[in-house]
């Protein structure tokens, strides 16, 4: 399928949302000489899920399909052998073959959520590199200085401070790069902290004789906690694949500031109508975006029950009428943890802290669990700390 849009329109539609385009000019030269670019995305398969975190790569690369260009998702069963170094203080445990490739067996089917399965080609890196001998290798790591390699700030840092760099971690980003050469990638996506491995894969196909990629990186979705990326790890994340009732309260759980963002990263909406949403009451927008969401990976129906479900559960249970009133200057921001304790609801800022992390906090029928999101008194809100202590806030 050939696009429609002009090379001009087409660039101006793929730069939307992206954070770095080395370049922009090659793109456009690539778009005007070839009507098919073949796009690159790889993942290396260390957790058996996907969650909405890589979603956001997800669909910009549907987003290529849609204008007519061939999508290649590397699935990295030999290079998660290995343990990609990228933002780690530490040398990062390699996974076995057979724990990696028991990982990649659903990863497939959780791509295809988001991807057309008629317009992705899907390859192994395992099927170029275990045909590697020594003299390729040795090839390959030519291709690359110490000294460039030491630019990375994470292995800079970590020789700055005297902490071991393992010859192998060098070779991760130049068998990522390599991948880029065994397909030809046009373009490869990857979240902004790649850029640094997209920017070799480009040097690297010089060196092998190849037009270089273009790089395109995309925002890293901040996390249910509102703090990191999201994570399995960190256990901050929503699965693509978890049931349409855990996904919905799990979206309904971020802080209210952040769900902008995942309105520009996860939805189609434009940002004139994500403006009219934000006329609306938080807790109304925020049921929007879940709905919208679980929408997404698992149809109108499943939605609209979670919603419902949501509702019944959480948002309608009864409220104290004599909850106790607590009054602020209209505007005042406070954080949770010192909301809790003027509240004269723990007797400690650490023990707020505690109860807060624990999930002990509900706003608005909603459970808070990052103490330090802060909330700004607008509007009444109706708070719950554990059971039995309820409390309205009222700006003064």
């Amino acid at each position: 399928m050939e696009s429609r849009l002009s090379p001009r329109e087409q660039l101006e539609l793929l730069k939307r949302g992206v954070v770095d385009l080395v370049s922009e000019e090659e793109l456009l030269q690539k778009l005007e000489r070839k009507k098919v670019l073949r796009v690159k995305a790889g993942f290396d398969p260390t957790a058996p899920d996907l969650h909405l975190g890589h979603v956001v790569l997800l669909r910009k690369l549907r987003q290529f399909q849609d204008l007519g260009h061939e999508v290649v998702v590397i699935i990295g069963d030999f290079t998660a052998t290995i343990g990609d170094p990228t933002g780690r203080n530490e040398t990062r445990p390699p996974l076995s073959k057979e724990q990696v490739l028991e990982n990649a067996k659903t990863y497939a089917e959780q791509a295809f959520k988001v991807l057309d399965p008629e317009r992705t080609k899907l390859v192994y890196n395992s099927e170029w590199f275990e045909k590697m001998g020594a003299r390729d290798v040795v090839k390959l790591a030519s291709t690359y200085t110490v000294a460039r390699m030491l630019e990375r700030d994470d292995f800079s840092k970590r020789f700055k401070e005297g902490i071991p760099i393992y010859v192998h971690e060098f070779l991760y980003p130049l068998f990522q790069a390599y991948d880029s050469v065994a397909i030809g990638a046009d373009v490869e996506l990857g979240g902004t902290d790649q850029l640094f491995n997209l920017l070799i894969g480009r040097d690297v196909q010089k060196e092998y004789g190849q037009e270089p990629q273009v790089a395109m990186t995309m925002p890293l979705l901040v996390g249910l906690d509102g703090v990191r990326k999201m994570s399995k790890s960190y256990g901050n994340y929503v699965g693509i694949t978890e049931p349409p009732e855990t996904m919905f309260g799990k979206v309904m759980s971020i802080p209210d500031d952040l769900m902008w963002e995942w309105y520009r990263l996860l939805t189609d909406l434009s940002e004139e109508e994500i403006q009219k949403l934000k006329k609306l009451h938080p807790r109304d927008a925020k049921l929007n975006l879940a709905y919208l969401i679980v929408k997404q990976f698992h149809g109108k129906e499943a939605a609209e029950r979670a919603k419902e479900h949501f509702l019944k559960t959480f948002s309608q249970r009864e409220f104290p009428e004599n909850a106790p009133v607590f009054r602020f200057e209209r505007g005042t921001r406070l954080r949770l943890d010192e909301l809790v304790l003027r509240l004269g609801y723990a007797p400690s800022k650490k023990e707020a802290q505690r109860i807060i992390k624990g999930g002990g906090l509900k706003i608005d029928g909603v459970k808070k669990t990052n103490p330090f999101e802060e909330i700004a008194v607008e509007r009444e809100l109706k708070v719950q700390v554990g059971k039995k202590k309820f409390a309205r806030v009222l700006p003064a």
